[in-house]
């Protein structure tokens, strides 16, 4: 395995490279959920690269950019572990120079004022940004993110469907904890305590989940709206001091409200547990 640090060093690799590329972006701070997505890489392409970069433009004032776990040596460690051939570690300069960048990419409100939007008004901007620097300069056939970031997901597929990227998007299933808690880099944020009673949010997910399978089977419908206050309500009485940001259903197609369960409903949900973000999706069309 190679580390890159300069866009001439990514460029030259995979000018000389006669294999598949797949690329798998990550803020580093590894666990078994990023390392699942290095693996379907390797397992699908010839060749595989992996970023680590902490990107700043998708951090609001007051979140977590300064304290981002980084973790570089052992980062690097998995990465050569999970079979990858390269890789790609830029310093801020690197990727956006000394100047305030003056083209950004901005994306529509319909995908990015709703869930994390929210409370996150610039980071899917920012994510699309630093995505699209990365295809820029990887230039993969492939590129691999997880099914825990739906949102993001979402708006990278449209992304490169609109701008005409020549690459395909692999979405992986979320990776979880023997608990049911999906794996997060911020998960190491969570207290003895809090680390009980987080995996109470997928419990609960899947509960929502048994009833729209048992509506779905009798041809009921119900709001969606019911659904999600039953499921704030056993949010608060499982997972003692948490906040709830937001539980909703959703299409999973294009992340639109509907006022009943569809076929393609999935459950979205942010919850802190403590002063840690926890973010969630499931399933649950037919």
């Amino acid at each position: 395995m190679k580390v890159l640090r300069e866009i001439s060093e990514v460029r030259n690799a995979r000018k000389q490279s006669r294999s598949t590329w797949g690329l798998v972006p990550t803020m580093g701070a590894l666990h078994e959920g990023h390392l699942t997505l290095i693996r379907k890489s390797v397992e699908k392409c010839g060749e595989t690269i992996v970023s680590i970069f902490v990107n700043p433009t998708q951090f609001g004032p007051n979140e977590d950019y300064e304290k981002y776990p980084r973790t570089v040596e052992e980062d690097l460690k998995k990465c050569e572990e999970a079979g990858a051939s390269y890789v790609f570690l830029p310093t801020n300069q690197t990727i956006y120079g000394t100047e305030k960048p003056l083209v950004t990419l901005n994306v529509d409100k319909e995908l990015t004022s709703i869930l994390c939007g929210k409370s996150r008004p610039i980071h899917f901007n920012g994510v699309a940004q630093i995505v699209s620097i990365l295809f820029n300069i990887a230039q993969p056939d492939v590129a691999f993110f997880g099914e825990k970031d739906y949102q993001q997901l979402t708006v990278i597929r449209k992304m490169v469907s609109d701008l005409h990227f020549p690459l395909e998007i692999v979405g992986v299933p979320t990776v979880r904890e023997e608990s049911g808690l999906a794996r997060s880099s911020r998960n190491r944020y969570l207290s003895e305590t809090e680390l009980a009673v987080a995996p109470n949010i997928y419990k609960v997910m899947n509960i929502i989940k048994e009833k729209a399978d048992a509506l779905h089977a009798k041809n009921e419908t119900v709001p969606v709206e019911t659904l999600e206050n039953e499921a704030k309500k056993m949010i608060t009485e499982l997972v003692p001091g948490s906040k709830i940001d937001y539980f909703e259903i959703r299409s999973t197609n294009d992340l639109r409200r509907s006022g009943n369960l569809s076929d393609d409903s999935r459950i979205f949900t942010a919850v802190y547990v403590g002063t840690t973000r926890l973010i969630d999706n499931l399933y649950i069309g037919k």
